[in-house]
């Protein structure tokens, strides 16, 4: 047998929820913009789209305080986060500092860029579809860089690194 639990996603959300975070997802920071200063978003719904144009996408939940921004955002940056940057996730959390007192550079456009990241797209928006309970925003990438590193990993609901190899 397949699985231990069956269920239908409409009569038991939680189960759903349980069994997307069998897949474990890399953690990525978007950031953009906003007229009151740099604002980040993390998220782990991130994948390739198309090598030819460039395209990647991300989905943030609309119920987000921060969804508004990142929805009308027409450039912003996604960072591929390191383990070593486990402790940002308090700080982009609902509450936390964001980026106060956090080093960063300032790019095209005034998007927020950490120069830590593992990996960084820098990306104009392309399309946004609706997803549910999420906006699907697909973006242009303009230009990206990557660096060797851990990448910070997030499974059933915990987050660690990725120990390499079978």
């Amino acid at each position: 047998m397949m699985t231990d639990v069956q269920f239908t996603p409409e009569g038991n959300p939680r189960a759903f929820r349980d069994a997307l975070g069998r897949f474990a997802t890399g953690v990525t920071l978007v950031t953009c913009a906003t007229p009151g200063g740099p604002m980040g978003f993390l998220a782990n719904s991130f994948a390739a789209v198309s090598l030819d144009p460039p395209l990647v996408l991300w989905s943030p939940a609309k119920s987000s305080s921060r969804f508004a921004h990142f929805a009308e955002a027409r450039h912003y940056a996604i960072h591929v986060l390191e383990a070593a940057h486990a402790d940002w996730l308090p700080r982009f959390a609902r509450g936390g500092a964001g980026f106060d007192g956090l080093p960063h550079a300032v790019g095209a456009e005034g998007v927020p860029l950490i120069d830590s990241a593992l990996a960084r797209f820098d990306c104009v928006q392309h399309a946004a579809h609706d997803g549910g309970d999420h906006l699907i925003i697909v973006g242009r990438v303009l230009s990206a860089a990557y660096r060797d590193g851990a990448p910070l990993v997030f499974s059933q609901g915990a987050y660690g690194r990725f120990s390499g190899g079978l």
